[in-house]
């Protein structure tokens, strides 16, 4: 296999930067684009062809992880994703893989076993490690716990959802995130319904115990 041509996705350049720094010491890897978000990632998905796309979950801008691997992945089902975050909760690793991602790593992974599934995935292979694998096993053995797993929220939506923590009326949510207050409405039904909430008081408290916020 030639020069592997790697995409990175994350909101935080620290991070981008440092996975550049790890994986330029490889002659086998090429940075060929980075994104601080879904959306600029699509757009930058338009004029580029990465082999292997490292990729966080959340990301407070735009899409989700989640949202930016579907729509990647409905227009070019070949493209290959490594989810590379801080959660490692069954709910989030299930959902990777349900939707395409190829491997699942967390952000405290070694330089030696992130190029390791890097070359594994751009060969067309899987990566979980042994932690991640663990997880899905004993996920899947006990499907009856949790009784309730928190979902997977779009950067939008946790936007809202701290601001609805820190007391601020729709109003004064739609003036902080410039948005109109018809869609912090929508969203805030949004995750009402994902949290399985009655009421604020109720949303508010679960997106803690879920430590969404």
């Amino acid at each position: 296999m030639g020069t592997i041509k790697v995409g990175i996705v994350d909101d935080h350049r620290l991070v981008r930067d440092g996975i550049k720094s790890l994986l330029s010491k490889s002659a086998e890897i090429e940075i060929a684009m980075e994104a601080e978000g879904g959306n600029e990632f699509l757009q930058l998905l338009e004029s580029n062809n990465p082999d292997v796309v490292l990729i966080d979950l959340t990301m407070p801008q735009g899409l989700s992880g989640i949202e930016t691997i579907k729509k990647a992945r409905d227009e070019r089902p070949w493209l290959k994703f490594i989810v590379l975050t801080m959660h490692e909760e069954a709910t989030y690793i299930l959902e990777s893989v349900k939707i395409g991602a190829a491997g699942y790593l967390l952000k405290n992974v070694e330089a030696g076993e992130l190029l390791q599934a890097i070359k594994t995935v751009a060969a067309g292979g899987k990566y979980f490690n042994a932690s991640i694998s663990g997880i899905m096993i004993e996920s899947l053995s006990h499907p009856e716990v949790p009784d309730f797993v928190p979902p997977v929220l779009s950067g939008r939506e946790l936007d809202v959802l701290k601001e609805v923590a820190n007391g601020l009326s729709t109003k004064l949510i739609a003036d902080k995130l410039n948005i109109g207050t018809r869609t912090v409405e929508t969203h805030r039904a949004n995750l009402m319904a994902k949290l399985h909430a009655a009421n604020t008081a109720e949303l508010i408290k679960k997106a803690f115990e879920h430590k969404l916020i």
